[in-house]
């Protein structure tokens, strides 16, 4: 009878690791690259039939988010970087 009862204990616990190891493992994402090959080759059709106009306005909704979470001193880096590259092309450089 003692021995059932330890038996019985040792298998929930074998059970219980087993589980928390499978739990573990899902919180990694790891990236599937199939779907990854998969998305990609969506994307292009997709941006091969929108017009210039709709790649634009997805553009800038993706400009918009990044900006919104750049601080200000990383906009402002960016900015000069912008006017330096701007000035550089000006002069034929």
């Amino acid at each position: 009878m003692a021995f059932e009862k330890t038996a019985i204990r040792l298998h929930i616990l074998l059970t219980c690791l087993s589980v928390s190891k499978i739990i573990v493992s899902m919180g990694k994402n790891k990236p599937n690259p199939h779907a990854q090959a998969l998305g990609s080759l969506g994307g292009k059709r997709r941006a091969e039939t929108l017009s210039d106009a709709a790649i634009a306005d997805i553009a800038s909704k993706g400009g918009k988010a990044r900006a919104a979470k750049l601080s200000a001193s990383e906009r402002k880096r960016i900015a000069k970087l912008a006017v330096a590259a701007r000035e550089r092309k000006r002069k034929g450089k």
